[in-house]
């Protein structure tokens, strides 16, 4: 399975601009520029979406785990923020709240840190990931 995505860009790097669109369109000519991206610019730019997916596949690897393991995961809510700095994403780090009933917390810290470790957005990150969490 492949996912893709197309980026366009027009003119210089501080003073250009452009759109990023996905295949299913979530992403539809959203934009993005030098201010989105180093400054408070409207629009996007590559280290949210990179934070968005990183909460995304690492909440559902933690439903999976969870799953798994025979436990019917409520309410998961990630927060990811990533951490840009130099021209490099320096950390990415994930703040996870969870209802999951029947659970003991040393059972939910083996699947959390799990998923933490093996989502394959984390395994794709060349940077430090960490991560605390609350279980409700």
């Amino acid at each position: 399975m492949k996912r893709t995505a197309i980026a366009e860009w027009n003119g210089t790097v501080k003073e250009g601009k452009g759109t990023l669109t996905t295949k299913s369109k979530t992403l539809d000519k959203q934009n993005y520029s030098f201010h989105s991206r180093f400054e408070d610019g409207a629009g996007t730019n590559p280290e949210e979406l990179i934070a968005a997916a990183h909460a995304g596949c690492f909440t559902m690897a933690l439903s999976h785990g969870l799953t798994e393991a025979g436990y019917t995961p409520g309410d998961l809510k990630t927060d990811c923020a990533v951490d840009f700095q130099d021209q490099k994403v320096v950390g990415s780090h994930l703040t996870t709240t969870a209802s999951v009933p029947g659970i003991d917390k040393d059972e939910f810290d083996k699947i959390i840190q799990d998923a933490k470790v093996n989502c394959p957005i984390s395994k794709v990150l060349d940077t430090e990931i960490t991560l605390e969490y609350t279980l409700k």
